[in-house]
């Protein structure tokens, strides 16, 4: 659970550096350029794969974990509200629920569409082959309010739910020492508010801008 959790941490990270490149003005050619690079390098592509597995396998023991504590006698990590539990503990689970549903929206909404084949195909100048217009379907769903509206508070509560998993994982490896857990808890904090918000700003960005 902590391992397949600090995978999909680091992946947020270099998923936002891609996404970042939807807040260029130049008609999406850095985001489609960057697009095609992902979906065309073999190392690249090899990691995605691991990455939908590492998807599943946290959702699944993410939920085996909720069921073992909900039937365990006592104060358990997910369920009761009893004394050593905060508000992002005890609500992990309904934040994973949330934000697996967010992950297959968004999966249909863009990358289902680009496995289809169902794209636009642009070229660009420099650029000696054609790529698949993914800004395209980024511009139409990031006009519409309520998407928008749907997509910042999926980030609200995935920063919930980085805020306790992050120094949970650390805790959970035995990665904890009383002489680092004060900077653990700093960079949690920091990763779980920066990476969110910088995921939220890109639709806000476009649905002001389009």
């Amino acid at each position: 659970m902590s391992l397949s959790g600090l995978f999909l941490i680091v992946f947020l990270l270099i998923h936002l550096l891609g996404n970042l490149q939807l807040l260029k003005a130049d008609g999406g050619q850095a985001f489609n350029i960057y697009g095609y690079f992902m979906t065309h390098n073999p190392l690249i592509k090899m990691v995605s794969y691991g990455l939908y597995l590492f998807i599943l396998i946290h959702a699944i023991q993410g939920t085996l974990l909720w069921l073992k504590n909900r039937s365990a006698k006592g104060s358990s990590y997910a369920v009761n509200s009893n004394a050593g539990t905060n508000m992002f503990s005890r609500y992990m689970m309904h934040f994973g629920i949330i934000i697996f549903i967010f992950i297959i929206i968004h999966m249909i909404q863009f990358w289902l569409k680009m496995k289809m084949g169902v794209l636009d195909q642009v070229s660009y100048d420099g650029v000696d082959h054609t790529v698949a217009n993914l800004y395209a379907p980024c511009q139409l769903a990031f006009s519409n309010i309520g998407y928008v509206l749907f997509y910042v508070l999926s980030m609200l509560i995935l920063a919930f739910h980085l805020n306790h998993g992050f120094q949970s994982a650390f805790q959970t490896l035995g990665w904890n020492h009383p002489k680092y857990n004060g900077l653990i808890k700093i960079v949690g904090l920091l990763y779980s508010i920066l990476i969110p918000l910088g995921f939220a700003i890109i639709p806000i960005f476009m649905f002001l801008n389009k």
